[in-house]
């Protein structure tokens, strides 16, 4: 019985253990891939991508094995390559090359973000990919426009296509994924307005637009997405109203409308988005006064932000006791009003900043619930809680014992409007001594009047000297030859004001409202930096086209800066020049020029970027893009200098006034210092015989920057900073710049390659071709930085050594001394340094033992070159010889009455700039 019972659990155990096995091997059976199709595909796509054996390794089953791909019964559905490495081979010439994807007919996943697929998205994604639901190209560098066809793909329930280079219109076909829960375009370059057939999308829970230039009106269809949840479309150029079906959104959670051309006032309908968080309607053109009712009660409002607007009138109360508010940002509007009591001890916010507005009164417990405050640039009174005194900012204020606070006039003045009287910052009287005030101004009068007399008389002294300067430069610029451009002021003096500008060359002429409007109303998302001359904006045309937008207050800057770039364009046309494509002069005291988008910026910001598939790490040009760079900007020098009758100087070439565009071919900006090179001296010995400073005239090469020869030397530093990595330095102060080369140039010999590997950016991989090439280049960045302005080489020479770089440094092994003359590294110095008069003791040096004949005519036997000795070149540039050969005493005496110059230190012969 017991043997039995025994048999029959055994037999049970046996047929569960049978059951078990066989499920077992059916789901790993389902697991594997089993389509010979796929399995191509999936080695197609891992070719054409360059993926590593690592993530996607052979001769294993894919759908096991592989990185990022999932199987289901036998095929692939989904594919993730998100932050993938590509191979060194692969990283040569990345592309959007996918077209296997066609082959998965199940695939129901696509993740490639921050994985680079330069290229656009095919037409075929939205025909052949028809099972597709998530799709995530998110910082993967896209280009082109969105095919009309990816409104096929109707099963789509994500769809990101952040953080990319999309152009064009939003197709509104995207209108029919009725599946859709969240869509992500932002961050890219669309243009157009935004597609009303989003107002079918009912599904969607989150939608982002955001940075992009998109323009016209908000649809009010999308009041009709009752279960989205975010709303972004910040930084665009989006105009007209806030739709005020918005408010039908009741699960909205996150409201972003700023950084737009909006107005009008905020719809009363808002209120009733009870379950948003998040409000952001700052750097608009809102005004009017807030709806009392606008924010709900209760309210689950966590930030709240109004800033730069042009908002009036009180705020709402319910706004002070929101609990739960950690954000109150409404500065830079018109809001008035006191500040209430305490209306809720036991709310909590972190920030309040309610700056540049016109609230007055009493500084109240309110503040108490904010960790940090600014309330400057208001009229407050009274004396400052305790409380308050270590996380306010309390400036341009009626405060008492507060310093930097308005005048008494001012807060006078101000509640004087209001009907109420001021407090006198505390003081017993309130009104001002009259008699004490008026002799006062008695005595500014007089003191004001002696000033602005002497003042009267040193410009008129100066007048006359600049009066006898021109004349002098007229006579001499008259036997110029070369491309024409007309006289230009030399030396940055003010142009005459008979300045006869050629306005229908400058391009189109806009309207200020043109360019208000594309630039969002010159909004702080759309600054692009504060340069010298202007302030610089980045805009989008009307037509889509992106721009550059210089803003000039004549407030503070001299009118004569645009008037001289303005004639400057007028007259010269030029590859290298950035393309100004129009002007509005319309309004008295604020000037704009518009210039043509360098996608890539300027050299400062490009040399390094952020390389989204290494998360936050930069990546840096390659050695060709920096010698490309360098060679464009010679162009542009040697077009300035050698073709333009008078020649013209930059006089701010740096780092920051090399554009770069999508190709990274350079483009000049910065051109408001440009003027007509000075000649003759003519300046300098009138300023010496008067003993005048000129100290706004000299660079830190110690020469005037009315010369080309001032040119050479700031490109001097923008080739080191291109070979050493420290771009920065091309832009720093005279003495961090002589600490750098004092440090540099030492590095750089002409004899002595691995030298030049001390200074090398560690961030180039270069090998030793291409190191040879950086070594020439370094050479010609120390010949361009002699402190002695004649001893540096023409733009024309420094363009031929760019161009053939390996002819600066390398040898000719032909045993003929004449071909060994023309294409040896010496006769490339003579070539690049031998083009000014030298004294009979200046001779070229080759490294070979043979019969050289000076400048001067005589001939002279080459000497075998010492160790360690230092070498002269033709044309004063020299360098620190490091080979081996010979000795100190042959060189003495072979050299004869040169060999002293040879023992000479190269800091000698190349003294530092002062």
């Amino acid at each position: 019985m017991v043997d039995q019972r025994s048999i029959r659990v055994a037999l049970l155990y046996l047929l569960l253990l049978l059951l078990f096995e066989s499920t077992f091997e059916q789901q790993v059976q389902q697991q594997r891939l089993s389509s010979g199709v796929e399995f191509t595909a999936l080695f197609e796509l891992r070719s054409s991508l360059g993926l590593r054996s690592r993530d996607w390794p052979r001769k294993v089953d894919p759908c096991s094995s592989w990185n990022g791909i999932r199987c289901e019964n036998g095929s692939v559905i989904g594919i993730n390559i998100s932050g993938f490495r590509r191979t060194r081979v692969g990283k040569q010439n990345p592309q959007f090359a996918v077209n296997s994807l066609v082959n998965f007919t199940h695939l129901v996943s696509f993740n490639a973000s921050r994985f680079m697929l330069p290229g656009s998205i095919p037409d075929w994604f939205g025909q052949r990919l028809s099972t597709l639901q998530v799709l995530d190209l998110r910082s993967c560098n896209v280009t082109g426009v969105l095919p009309s066809s990816m409104g096929n793909l109707t099963n789509l329930t994500s769809l990101y296509l952040s953080d990319n280079r999309l152009t064009g219109q939003i197709p509104s076909t995207l209108g029919q994924l009725l599946s859709l829960l969240v869509l992500d375009l932002s961050k890219n370059s669309l243009t157009g307005s935004i597609p009303s057939s989003f107002g079918s999308l009912r599904s969607l829970t989150s939608l982002d637009i955001s940075s992009n230039s998109l323009r016209g009106s908000i649809p009010p269809g999308l009041g009709a997405l009752s279960k989205l949840q975010t709303l972004n479309l910040s930084v665009n150029g989006l105009t007209s109203s806030i739709p005020s079906q918005l408010g039908d959104l009741d699960s909205l959670v996150d409201l972003d409308l700023s950084s737009n051309g909006l107005s009008g006032s905020v719809p009363q309908d808002l209120r009733r988005l009870r379950n948003l968080q998040r409000m952001v309607l700052g750097n608009n053109g809102l005004s009017g006064s807030l709806p009392v009712n606008l924010f709900p009660t209760p309210s689950q409002l966590h930030v709240v932000v109004l800033r730069n607007n042009r908002f009036i009138g009180n705020l709402p109360q319910v706004l002070w006791s929101i609990p739960g508010l950690n954000l109150l940002d409404i500065s830079d509007n018109n809001f008035t009003g006191e500040l209430p009591t305490a209306l809720d001890n036991n709310a909590i916010a972190a920030v309040l900043d309610m700056s540049r507005n016109k609230f007055y009164g009493g500084l109240t417990t309110v503040l108490r619930r904010f960790s940090s405050t600014n309330l400057s640039g208001n009229y407050f009174e009274g004396r400052v809680p305790d409380y308050m005194l270590d996380n306010a900012s309390l400036t341009s204020n009626c405060l008492q014992n507060v310093s930097n606070q308005r005048t008494l006039i001012e807060c006078v003045s101000f509640y004087a409007e209001k009907g109420l009287s001021f407090d006198n910052f505390g003081r017993p009287n309130a009104t001002v001594p009259a008699a004490a005030e008026s002799g006062n101004n008695n005595r500014r009068v007089i003191i004001l009047a002696a000033v602005l007399g002497g003042a009267g008389l040193i410009v008129l002294l100066l007048l006359l000297l600049l009066l006898v300067l021109l004349c002098v430069r007229r006579r001499n610029t008259a036997n110029h030859r070369g491309i024409g451009v007309e006289p230009v002021p030399t030396g940055g003096a003010p142009p005459s004001p008979g300045l006869a500008i050629n306005f229908s060359s400058l391009g189109d002429l806009f309207t200020y409202q043109q360019l208000l409007k594309a630039t969002g109303d010159f909004s702080d998302a759309n600054l692009i930096k504060h340069g010298h001359s202007g302030d610089l904006f980045r805009g989008v045309l009307e037509d889509g086209l992106p721009v550059v937008i210089k803003r000039i207050d004549l407030q503070s800057i001299k009118k004569e800066a645009y008037l001289l770039e303005l004639d400057f364009f007028s007259k010269v046309s030029h590859t290298r020049v950035v393309t100004l494509l129009g002007h509005c002069l319309e309004k008295e005291d604020e000037k704009l020029l518009v210039y043509k988008y360098m996608p890539n910026g300027d050299l400062s910001s490009s040399l390094y970027r952020k390389n989204n598939l290494e998360d936050d790490s930069l990546q840096s040009l390659d050695w060709i893009t920096r010698l490309k760079i360098a060679i464009g900007v010679a162009e542009g020098l040697s077009y300035l200098h050698h073709e333009c009758t008078p020649p013209l100087v930059h006089r701010d070439i740096q780092a920051s006034s090399i554009l770069l565009d999508d190709k990274f071919e350079v483009r000049l900006g910065s051109l408001s210092e440009v003027c007509a090179q000075e000649s003759d001296g003519h300046q300098n010995r009138i300023s010496r015989l008067l003993r005048l400073p000129q100290s706004s005239e000299q660079g830190s090469s110690g020469s005037s920057t009315a010369l080309c020869s001032y040119d050479v030397y700031c490109f001097g530093k923008v080739l080191l900073g291109l070979v050493t990595g420290k771009l920065d330095m091309s832009a720093s102060s005279d003495t961090q710049m002589k600490e750098w080369l004092e440090q540099t140039l030492p590095c750089i010999s002409i004899y002595d390659k691995e030298l030049v590997t001390k200074i090398l950016d560690p961030s180039l991989l270069v090998d030793e071709d291409l190191l040879e090439e950086v070594w020439a280049m370094a050479i010609v960045a120390r010949s361009c930085l002699n402190p002695k302005a004649s001893r540096r080489p023409p733009m024309r020479y420094i363009l031929k050594a760019l161009e053939n770089p390996l002819r600066v440094v390398r040898e000719d092994n032909s045993s003929s001394a004449r071909l060994r003359a023309t294409s040896s590294r010496g006769s490339w110095n003579a070539a690049l340094f031998g083009s000014w008069r030298q004294s009979s003791s200046d001779v070229t040096i080759i490294p070979a033992a043979s019969t050289t004949k000076a400048e001067g005519g005589s001939s002279f036997k080459q000497p075998v070159i010492p160790e360690g000795s230092a070498i002269k070149a033709e044309g004063g540039s020299s360098f620190k010889h490091s080979g081996t050969t010979g000795s100190r005493g042959s060189a003495q005496k072979d050299g004869g009455d040169n060999s002293s110059s040879w023992r000479r230190h190269s800091k000698e012969i190349f003294p530092e700039p002062l």
